[in-house]
């Protein structure tokens, strides 16, 4: 089970599917959620600043990041954690894209990213129980 994930997507349906499938599987003990990549850049840099003062600050294991948004999408998040200086403490971090794209560019274009994973939606239980493994 993973301590801390992080599910981006800017349609709240989709981020309650994603906490209830998370927590059925009991995959994660701690989901956190963001309406966009805004959101989850906002998110990290918060963690970075409190890690600082307590270097005990969980950060998410696994973030679950959607394409298409509003405000900042799945791609302008990538590229600006990717230039952010945590990138290389939040290592361990990992991402995996969960879009309703079955575009081969996306999903080319996922692995010039540290993107582990490119899984169409809906989140179910079968892909979160394969992800386990």
């Amino acid at each position: 089970m993973l301590d801390k994930i992080l599910c981006v997507d800017d349609d709240p349906i989709t981020l309650m599917l994603c906490k209830k499938v998370v927590e059925r599987v009991e995959f994660a003990k701690e989901i956190v959620t963001a309406k966009n990549g805004l959101e989850a850049i906002e998110y990290f840099d918060n963690l970075f600043e409190e890690r600082k003062t307590n270097d005990s600050i969980e950060y998410p294991a696994l973030v679950l990041l959607d394409l298409n948004m509003p405000v900042m999408d799945g791609w302008e998040f990538l590229e600006s954690y990717m230039l952010k200086e945590y990138q290389n403490i939040f290592i361990s971090t990992r991402f995996i894209v969960l879009s309703s794209s079955i575009d081969p560019y996306d999903i080319n274009k996922s692995k010039t990213y540290p993107v582990i994973g490119f899984l169409s939606k809906p989140i179910t239980k079968e892909m979160l129980e394969n992800l386990k493994t």
